[in-house]
Formats: C-alpha cells, sequence, structure tokens
C-alpha cells in the first residue's frame, strides 16, 4: 500500500491489495466497500444476500461470496474461497433488540455467531495467509456498544464487548507476525435501517444530548476511520478501538 499527494492532501492508495470485507451488502460494509474501491484496492465482498452481491459487482466490479456467517462452516468456507487477502475488514453484524429479561439463548446465541464468531473464523483464516506473506493488518467493525450499556440490547453490547476484548488478543498474538488488528466502534450511524430506526425526534433527543459534536456518524466517515486503521498511516497502531462516536465516550 502506497499513499499518494493528491492536489495538495495525502490520499491513499490501495492498488494492488486484495481487501476482504464481510457483511458488505448494506450500509456501513457497502460504504466501506465503495471507499475502498476508490482508493484502488480489489476488494473481495461477502453478504448473505445475492442480491446486493450482484449490486457490488455491477456497480464497482467485486469479487462476491454468498455466505449466512452466523453458520460456522459457512464462515470457514467463504474466507478460504477469498484466497489470499492483504487486509481484512470484519463488518458483518446483527442486532436483535430484546430487554435483558427477555433475552432468547436463540437470539443470544446467533448475536454472538455473527459478531464475534465469524470474525474469529475468517481472521484465523486470513491471518494464516498473511503470516505466510509477511504480515496485514485487520480491523474490526465494533461498536459504541461494547462500552456503554444500551437498553435492549443485552446481547448487542456484549457481542460488541467481546469483539472488543477478542481484537486486543489478536493484537497481542498477530503482532509478531507484522499483522496488524484494530477495531472502531462508532455511535448511531445514519445508514438507511439507521434513519428509520432514530427518525423519530424523540427517540433521537436524547442520544444527541450525549453527542458532543450534536450529530450521528454517516457511513463514509465510518469507511474513514476503517480505511486509516488498514493503510500505512496507521503502521504503529495496533491493539487499539477507536471511537467514531463525535465524543460520545469522552462525556
Amino acid at each position: 500500500m502506497m499513499v499518494q499527494k493528491v492536489d495538495g492532501a495525502m490520499k491513499i492508495n490501495f492498488s494492488g491489495k486484495r481487501i476482504l470485507v464481510t457483511g458488505a451488502g448494506k450500509g456501513i460494509g457497502k460504504e466501506i466497500v465503495t471507499l475502498l474501491a476508490e482508493c484502488g484496492a480489489s476488494v473481495v465482498a461477502i453478504s448473505r444476500t445475492q442480491a446486493d452481491l450482484d449490486n457490488l459487482r455491477s456497480e464497482l466490479g467485486c469479487e462476491c461470496i454468498a455466505a449466512d456467517l452466523s453458520n460456522a462452516d459457512e464462515a470457514r468456507n467463504a474466507a478460504e474461497q477469498a484466497g489470499d487477502i492483504d487486509l481484512l475488514v470484519n463488518n458483518a453484524g446483527i442486532s436483535v433488540p430484546q430487554s435483558f429479561l427477555q433475552t432468547t439463548p436463540e437470539a443470544f446465541d446467533k448475536t454472538m455467531a455473527v459478531n464475534v464468531r465469524a470474525a474469529l473464523i475468517v481472521s484465523q483464516i486470513v491471518a494464516q495467509s498473511m503470516i505466510e506473506r509477511g504480515g496485514g493488518a485487520i480491523v474490526n467493525v465494533s461498536s459504541q456498544a461494547s462500552q456503554v450499556a444500551l437498553a435492549d440490547h443485552a446481547a448487542y453490547c456484549a457481542s460488541k464487548g467481546a469483539l472488543d476484548q477478542l481484537t486486543r488478543v489478536m493484537a497481542v498474538e498477530l503482532g509478531a507476525h507484522g499483522i496488524r488488528v484494530n477495531a472502531v466502534n462508532p455511535t448511531v450511524t445514519l445508514t438507511p435501517m439507521g434513519e428509520m430506526a432514530w427518525g423519530d425526534p424523540a427517540k433521537s433527543a436524547p442520544m444527541l444530548a450525549k453527542i458532543p459534536l450534536g450529530k450521528f456518524a454517516k457511513p463514509r466517515e465510518v469507511a474513514h476511520a476503517v480505511a486509516y486503521l488498514l493503510s500505512d498511516y496507521a503502521s504503529m497502531v495496533s491493539g487499539i478501538t477507536l471511537p467514531v462516536d463525535g465524543g460520545f465516550l469522552a462525556t
């Protein structure tokens, strides 16, 4: 990965790099794929929805793999099918809002399977390839919910806390192989789904009041943080959880 100077600014250039992005079909994942492609990367996209993959292939020329990452075997097969990967973004995630007392074992297990176990499995396979080729970088897309409790999100908060700790362990163990591992932790992000969930001012106002910048994140702002952590700009950055939250965690 090189850095080019364009019109007086520094621009990340991922030309010649193959980057695997999970949960690539919608929202933050699609924005990450779009930005990485704009930076010259060859993107391999994993999504469970074939129609979303077809759109990515048509719009950006991505290599596409359909897989349900809640299934351990499908997660493993998808990572193996991706082949040699230089950089990895574990973005796939789900949320099944339920109160603590009403959280079902089924919802808890599926949330952990997608949000944590899939990142573990995909990273294990990709990291082996990175080790053979001398290094790489991995970014896990976590959430501010890893550090702040949200009502009706017991399983989700637990999964993102686990993902943050998995990130740290990966950084400790993979650093000796030249592999950096970090996480980004966005606040509410205005994907189409996020806009639907938080479009009601009565619901959004209390959350916005806790964000010093007074706004929710845009998908492109999260994608910029991911690209930075993947790039050589972050060559000495590993094992961190980077808030993309407008100062929420500082309050």
